[in-house]
């Protein structure tokens, strides 16, 4: 099958969005499928208001046509909601292809936090955004629920997976020297991640913040007691994961968190708040702790079992995941 997927999320962007969908394209081209992926690279572009790392497709519409005509595919997906998602779901349906998106991000709850925005707003906007797809990909069911209960249709379960041979416990320690246990949260550092959640708590041994994004001067002027290290990638971002206590994810707007799993997979129990995302990974399994009162969940993690945690994540498959994802696209012959 030739699968067309447009993304205003990919290369050489570094979020959940472009992981999965990495990860995605590799499995459905090993199988034998051909995959084109078109992101802002692709366009001229600007940089977003606040978040320079991530570029927004200029009016993007006419290369966009001429370049989904040339590859002629037999199946489209929409990845994100963005000027290119936006661009590509106008040229569906004046050409009457069916098409697939997914969920991936709370906008409407970033664009309050950021602006102000009303989420009545918002939500209306990606109700009419997803309204003629074939099929709303979610990646939880709770997130599954939440959208149905808010209008959306044909909403269809799509989960996630982990790279097991990368994620793993045993590494080299990344934080040698440092004052135990270490709390580590890894993401991008942004507003909506609510990391100041985290790092106002009173805990013992060190906070570790990895990665880098619009807050990260903000905080480190704000936490000083705090360690910040900026992106770190391939090895070292694994041994990151191995090398901490507690991985703490303070975010109440993911509708996922594929860094929790990265984190079980290294062998490192979670901390998290209840919400949609650690409740569909953890659930009830022991490999962490959620509460409302984060810091309760913090220390209620420090002895949860580590071979319990990768035994969990074992449990997720980006095997799995690809598949799930190509059986829910439709061919352009059924529009």
């Amino acid at each position: 099958m030739r699968i067309l997927i447009v993304s205003d999320a990919w290369h050489p962007q570094v979020n959940g969005v472009v992981r999965t969908m990495e990860q995605v394209v590799q499995h459905l081209r090993a199988a034998g499928d051909v995959v084109e992926v078109l992101g802002p690279a692709e366009f001229r572009s600007v940089p977003t208001p606040g978040y320079r790392e991530i570029r927004l497709a200029v009016l993007p519409g006419r290369r966009l046509r001429k370049l989904a005509e040339r590859f002629a595919p037999d199946a489209v997906h929409i990845a994100t909601e963005g000027p290119l998602g936006w661009a590509m779901r106008r040229i569906c349906l004046r050409r009457g292809w069916p098409f697939t998106t997914s969920f991936h991000t709370r906008f409407p709850e970033y664009m309050q936090a950021r602006m102000g925005a009303p989420l009545s707003w918002s939500w209306a906007v990606m109700r009419r955004f997803h309204a003629p797809s074939a099929a709303v990909l979610a990646a939880t069911g709770s997130l599954e629920r939440e959208l149905g209960e808010r209008g959306f249709t044909r909403v269809r379960r799509w989960s996630r997976g982990v790279e097991l041979a990368r994620f793993r416990p045993g590494l080299p320690d990344a934080f040698p020297g440092m004052a135990r246990p270490v709390f580590l949260y890894a993401g991008r550092v942004a507003v909506e991640k609510n990391i100041a959640a985290f790092l106002s708590l009173d805990l013992p041994g060190t906070k570790v913040v990895v990665g880098d994004g619009p807050q990260r001067a903000a905080l480190q002027r704000r936490f000083p007691g705090a360690v910040f290290t900026g992106y770190r990638e391939n090895g070292e971002l694994a041994a990151a994961y191995a090398s901490a206590d507690v991985f703490v994810f303070p975010s109440r707007t993911d509708t996922f968190g594929l860094v929790l799993l990265e984190a079980l997979a290294a062998g490192t129990p979670v901390a998290a708040y209840p919400v949609s995302g650690p409740l569909d990974v953890i659930g009830d399994a022991p490999v962490g702790a959620l509460d409302e009162d984060l810091r309760a969940a913090c220390l209620a993690a420090l002895p949860v079992d580590r071979a319990a945690c990768r035994a969990h994540a074992e449990g997720f498959s980006w095997a799995a995941c690809a598949a799930r994802f190509r059986e829910a696209l439709v061919p352009l012959g059924a529009g």
